[in-house]
């Protein structure tokens, strides 16, 4: 399992010499390991209750980046084995996982092609350390490159002709890439590696992305209007935390050790902890996504120690 940490390293190196391969596969095991854990997610008055925890990863070593299918009914999520990151699905109804890639790559960020039942993307490592994103075939066809020459970290689809995304450079940069017109352009630099939609009830039709700016001393949540560049501050982010998602009525929710916190634009003047119902041992929480009903949310903690 890689730590964040190592994991960034890799992500950012353009060119992986065999033998730091051989070192990094001899990591797998002694970093640290995380787990996803999906909850139920129930609004109650201004505020939220987590609960109902289950462990769908159970895999020892790193499992992590989990996104929900358009209809909500699994989760793909990054999953080590054999000392590599491939990418996991995770019925919900049916309660079992499976295996939805096998190469000699390692495979990140997986998410539901727009509106293609049949497709899905991801961020693929390979082991000369060419890393683009691409897009796969559930039918096991051959993958093809989305965005040739563009080293994506981490993105967010604006909509079925259009993705934005983190691209790894000297300076972290959110880059739209248009499908329709082949154009790609950058719109920010110095962000995080959240990048999410903003939900319509406070988009108001409108298609926007919220986005880290790690321009000023502390890091600032922002929307921005993929087209016109037009930003909008909202709200610090909670200081030591790189990750956040949005829940259907517009709250902000973001992770600190064993805590999660909310924020709604125009009611809420500072973050406060919402209650998470579980007697796990609920740590290190970062990543973490709502499902499209807005009923279930997946979280990334640490792996607990056997």
């Amino acid at each position: 399992m890689l730590s964040n940490s190592l994991n960034f390293l890799l992500m950012h190196l353009k060119i992986i010499p065999s033998f730091l391969m051989l070192f990094v596969s001899a990591l797998t095991f002694s970093q640290e390991a995380t787990e996803i854990y999906l909850f139920d997610l129930v609004k109650s008055d201004s505020t939220f209750i987590i609960s109902n925890p289950k462990n769908i990863s159970l895999n020892e070593g790193y499992d992590n980046q989990p996104s929900f299918t358009e209809d909500g009914t699994a989760i793909l999520f990054s999953s080590s084995r054999k000392g590599q990151t491939d990418i996991a699905r995770y019925d919900i109804l049916g309660d079992y996982r499976n295996w939805i890639t096998n190469t000699d790559a390692n495979e990140y960020s997986p998410t539901s092609y727009p509106n293609k039942k049949k497709y899905f993307t991801c961020v693929r490592l390979e082991q000369d350390g060419e890393q683009l994103l691409y897009k796969y075939s559930y039918k096991k066809k051959e993958p093809v490159v989305l965005i040739p020459n563009l080293k994506v970290g981490y993105y967010v689809w604006f909509n079925n002709k259009s993705l934005v995304s983190f691209v790894l450079g000297e300076i972290e940069t959110l880059q739209v890439s248009n499908f329709k017109f082949k154009i790609k352009y950058p719109i920010q630099e110095n962000i995080g590696r959240s990048i999410n939609k903003v939900p319509s009830s406070i988009s108001f039709g409108n298609e926007l992305i919220s986005f880290i700016s790690k321009s000023h001393e502390v890091s600032e949540i922002y929307i921005i209007n993929p087209v016109s560049s037009e930003t909008k501050y909202l709200v610090d982010a909670i200081e030591g935390s790189e990750d956040f998602t949005w829940t259907l009525d517009g709250t902000i929710l973001m992770g600190k050790d064993n805590k999660i916190f909310k924020f709604k634009t125009g009611e809420d003047k500072n973050w406060s902890p919402i209650v998470i119902e579980s007697e796990l041992p609920i740590q290190n929480i970062t990543r973490l996504v709502v499902s499209p009903d807005g009923k279930k949310i997946a979280i990334v903690v640490k792996e607990e120690l056997k």
